[in-house]
């Protein structure tokens, strides 16, 4: 079995780096997802006894004091770090400039969505998974999508 220090691959594509004992997390280490957040804790025979998760742009989770998109403040992360925009200038996204949606198609968090093939693929256009109906649903009522028409600002007159 595993024991030290060491850097373990999933199937998942998520990594563990930090120290190993009996093949199982024992002591500080961090679980890195392939989206680029992570999760450092100090683990116990697997299971984490303390722990910090950090999502990919930075932003820690903290459970007691989590202001976060907690319907008082629904700014973006980059938002709270770099301020608005200027009136008129909309962000859709954490991320600015927003993806590109591919025609058809719908953001979903993860990737791109096509209603068509019920797949969703990530950012790069890997497979990652089927839609069952649940998800397929959700999507189509709260995801962004690729406009139809272009549309653009028309001031009132």
């Amino acid at each position: 079995r595993m024991e030290g220090f060491g850097c373990y691959t999933l199937p998942s594509g998520t990594t563990y780096r930090g120290s190993l004992w009996d093949g199982m997390f024992h002591g500080k280490g961090e679980l890195v997802l392939p989206r680029g957040s992570g999760y450092r804790a100090i683990w116990d025979r697997g299971v984490p006894t303390q722990g910090k998760y950090t999502f990919a742009d930075g932003l820690e989770y903290d459970e007691e004091k989590w202001r976060y998109c907690d319907g008082y403040d629904r700014r973006f992360y980059t938002e709270i770090c770099s301020g608005f925009k200027p009136p008129g200038i909309p962000q859709l996204t954490n991320l600015d400039p927003p993806k590109i949606i591919p025609e058809g198609c719908y953001d979903c968090g993860d990737g791109f969505y096509n209603p068509k093939t019920r797949v969703v693929v990530d950012y790069k256009h890997k497979f990652l998974r089927n839609a069952d109906n649940d998800e397929h649903e959700w999507i189509l009522r709260t995801c962004r999508r690729a406009w139809d028409i272009t549309t653009e600002h028309k001031p009132k007159p």
